[in-house]
């Protein structure tokens, strides 16, 4: 007869799969790609990155490629160049008016405007109107917003995941602790976290941007992460609190394991699903919050267009339907994509769905 095992059961003995021999993870995606509106969310969300890290050669007044006097240049591989800090490409760069250049031949983006572009030619309101120049018509000061909304996608990912990101990292950590240890521990960080949800979060970022003489993109990040981990340490807790007392990790502690390993390894993979399925959600919430920041002039600073300083530039010319309309849709198509991918991921998730 031989001797029993002293290895403790890992994650993919006691999680990862069911009856039918089927992994946890294709499980889930089996799960996920019966929920159809998720599944065109997630292509929405794909459509919408692919936009945001193209934006460059999809709006822009630079041509992506062009021969001047007999050389072939890339203008927009120079701005590049520019923000690295190359030397020898800063001091061309700059000293070129690429609008001004007659060129041998020449490849434009499909929106031959940047979002700081002004288009000093338009006068009334019927000429900042939608029209072949202009396919989403321009704000007050003859900016094109069909480049903004596309330069703003950029904006609104980048601020969704960077500052739910930050958010997750404290939120996994804080939670994960109070949930394992317990004891003075778990009493200490709840009254954290009791505390940092009583602080009104939308005025409290409010009030410290209007402390800051110029704003940034990285402030309002920042700020988001900071203040928005506290239902995430929550959720962390109580699976943790759920996953500590099963039998796999009872074993790992018995064999002596580091509570770093036991946390890192055995807890924190077994009760993070919950957590990232809040995640998509709480990508919306950040979306929604800096548009609603930018809406009352306390998000970027004015120079940077996103889609909440676009609906912003509406409250100063109510006849210009346009930019209420457009940017307002971008909110609500990108809003909903991450709602229907969290439902969808809730629904994929659910243990009581197997066969």
């Amino acid at each position: 007869m031989s001797a029993p095992s002293t290895k403790p059961p890992s994650e993919e003995t006691t999680m990862a799969k069911s009856v039918d021999g089927e992994t946890y993870g294709q499980f889930v995606r089996r799960q996920f790609s019966k929920h159809t509106l998720g599944v065109v969310s997630v292509w929405i969300v794909a459509v919408l990155a692919i936009v945001a890290i193209t934006a460059d050669f999809l709006a822009n007044d630079k041509p992506i490629i062009c021969s001047h006097q007999g050389r072939v240049q890339f203008p927009i591989f120079k701005q590049y160049g520019v923000s690295l800090g190359i030397a020898e490409w800063d001091r061309e760069y700059v000293t070129v008016d690429w609008k001004e250049l007659q060129y041998d031949w020449s490849l434009f983006p499909p929106v031959p405007y940047a979002p700081e572009t002004t288009d000093k030619t338009l006068v009334s309101l019927k000429d900042r109107a939608p029209s072949a120049a202009h396919w989403l018509g321009t704000d007050d000061i003859g900016r094109d917003v069909m480049a903004g909304l596309i330069h703003g996608s950029r904006y609104a990912l980048s601020i969704g995941f960077i500052a739910m990101g930050i958010a997750l990292v404290i939120g996994i950590i804080l939670g994960a602790m109070a949930g394992f240890f317990g004891g003075t521990i778990d009493v200490v960080i709840s009254r954290i976290i009791e505390i940092v949800i009583t602080i009104p979060r939308f005025f409290l970022i409010i009030t410290i941007v209007a402390m800051v003489e110029q704003g940034s993109l990285w402030l309002i990040m920042v700020l988001i992460g900071l203040t928005g981990w506290t239902n995430i340490a929550r959720f962390m807790r109580g699976e943790v609190l759920r996953v500590r007392n099963l039998d796999y990790v009872s074993a790992a502690t018995a064999l002596g394991y580091s509570t770093p390993r036991i946390i890192l390894r055995h807890v924190v993979p077994n009760a993070i699903a919950p957590v990232l399925i809040y995640a998509a959600f709480g990508i919306v919430s950040t979306i929604l919050l800096e548009s609603a920041l930018s809406f009352l002039g306390f998000g970027v600073p004015p120079t940077v267009v996103t889609w909440g300083s676009v609906l912003f530039k509406a409250r100063s010319s109510t006849y210009s339907w346009w930019l209420a309309v457009f940017p307002g849709a971008m909110i609500f198509l990108t809003v909903s994509a991450f709602n229907l991918i969290g439902d969808a991921l809730r629904d994929a998730t659910d243990p009581r769905l197997r066969s």
